[in-house]
């Protein structure tokens, strides 16, 4: 049974049991890189004094260099030197892993990083928690000034530095901002030292997180680091309506999905002929309306007006011998023979079945309005509209007498 969330408290855990709760997976942080080397009891020959330590449950990553009094394992809690104060941070990787984290990301190993200064004790642990309570408030009070002043950005996350001497604004903006008179309200109103970090869609929501459209964690959130490129042309090669609000992710972008099966559609699509869309018989002319691409076959039905006939299926090969005839000139009989058709099931009954599946149209019973008697008398302030009794009275007088008479 998976935890509550790293916000509560289960079991008597701390919040954020970074997996020594009841969940076992790991997501107390965020981008993690499993340091599978850490649990084998393997010596190191030659070790690297550089470890990968994460800031704000994985959002930010950086490297340290660790001094040589100092013996730091994966998963402690560290206070490292930033040059504008000190931070605290997780060790998320140690050790050979790290010389090829370093390698993936170009980082040369004599390059100047910031040294490591201790292990974070429990007074360092209050700091920070204090520093990640203001965050939120600080976000709230951020975009009220930007919007008084008129600027066309939006405060997307605010964090601060673990000894409160530092806050990194990361905003979106759709061009170049001018903040400089914000900067001087930020640091008038926050007393600390400010900031601007400029991040794109998919960043800002990769640090806020959330769950997607297939029910998991979103991958810019999780494990996806580097962001590409997006087109439509992507969901034109896999054969997917171009419907913006199903396409689009959380940041308002196209999926980064849409690019995990492009390669292999592209191999596939290899094999089929191009300018297809139309052959040419001694029936008419067929048009392509689908195309199975794992199964290589083409779907064709024959043009008449506005009505569409029987679908063809039609193997690739057939395709390329047909365009092939049309291109020298000459049209087959038909596109293939119908007794090979029927036995494979080629030939399909194009049938609308909305209206055997929707319900008839029911006729709407019109409301009987009721009708308001209309009151008499004047239209005046004093004047009142009284009813009158004697016609009523008078009407069914007449009614008594008419049954008397037949009685």
């Amino acid at each position: 049974m998976g935890c509550a969330g790293c916000t509560t408290s289960t079991n008597g855990k701390p919040n954020g049991c970074r997996s020594n709760g009841s969940c076992s997976t790991g997501g107390c942080n965020r981008l993690n890189t499993y340091d599978w080397l850490s649990s084998r009891e393997v010596i190191d020959t030659d070790p690297l004094p550089i470890v990968e330590v994460s800031f704000k449950n994985g959002a930010r990553k950086q490297f340290f260099r660790v001094p040589d009094y100092l013996r730091i394992a994966t998963g402690d809690q560290v206070v490292v030197e930033t040059g504008n104060g000190y931070d605290l941070g997780r060790v998320g990787l140690s050790g050979e892993l790290v010389r090829l984290q370093m390698r993936k990301k170009k980082v040369p190993e004599d390059a100047k990083l910031h040294e490591m200064v201790r292990t974070a004790n429990e007074r360092d642990l209050e700091r920070l928690q204090e520093a990640r309570d203001l965050e939120m408030s600080t976000m709230v009070r951020s975009r009220a000034i930007a919007r008084s002043l008129g600027l066309e950005m939006k405060i997307g996350a605010v964090e601060y530095q673990a000894d409160k001497r530092k806050a990194t604004f990361y905003y979106t903006a759709d061009g170049r901002v001018d903040f400089r008179e914000l900067i001087r309200h930020y640091a008038r109103e926050f007393r600390v030292k400010i900031e601007m970090r400029q991040i794109g869609a998919r960043q800002e929501s990769a640090r806020i997180g959330g769950l997607g459209s297939c029910g998991r964690e979103l991958c810019c959130s999780t494990w996806l680091t580097d962001f590409k490129s997006v087109s439509t042309a992507a969901a034109r090669y896999q054969n997917l309506a171009i419907n913006q609000s199903k396409l689009s992710g959380q940041c308002g972008r196209l999926k980064c999905c849409l690019n995990y099966e492009l390669d292999t559609y592209l191999e596939a699509l290899e094999a089929f002929p191009e300018k297809a869309d139309h052959l040419h018989t001694q029936l008419g002319k067929a048009v392509l309306i689908k195309t199975d691409i794992f199964r290589k076959q083409m779907y064709y039905c024959y043009e008449r007006g506005n009505q569409r006939g029987k679908i063809h299926r039609l193997s690739v090969e057939r395709v390329k011998e047909i365009l092939a005839l049309n291109a020298k000139g000459e049209k087959p009989a038909e596109l293939t023979e119908l007794e090979a058709l029927e036995e494979k099931g080629g030939i399909m009954d194009f049938e609308d079945v909305t209206g055997a599946v929707e319900l008839p149209v029911e006729k709407r019973k019109k409301g009987r309005k009721k009708r308001k008697k209309k009151s008499g008398g004047g239209k005046g302030k004093g004047s009142s509209a009284k009813p009158d009794h004697k016609g009523a009275t008078s009407k069914s007088k007449k009614k008594r007498r008419k049954n008397r008479k037949k009685d």
